[in-house]
């Protein structure tokens, strides 16, 4: 299956991509996918426990299945003030 993924703010700047299409195989979970995106970016990976993730415009935990053509956003903790 192929999903959209969405990088936002510091991890788009560290994948330097805005956006991308992974493929992965059937049943596989939004965790499955975080593992994948590591392994081809491997600066992302310090990100692991901060990162958020949206699936078709809702938060999603990352036991979630992902289907064909999901979007899948990446959302880093926002700081500021």
């Amino acid at each position: 299956m192929k999903v959209r993924v969405l990088f936002f703010a510091s991890l788009r700047e560290k994948v330097k991509a805005s956006e991308a299409t992974e493929t992965l195989a059937d049943g596989a979970r939004v965790a499955d996918l975080w593992e994948q995106l590591c392994g081809k970016h491997p600066a992302i990976a310090p990100m692991a426990a901060s990162v958020s993730f949206a699936v078709n415009r809702e938060y999603a935990d990352r036991e979630l299945v992902l289907h064909d053509g999901d979007e899948v956003a990446l959302i880093p903790p926002v700081s500021g003030g």
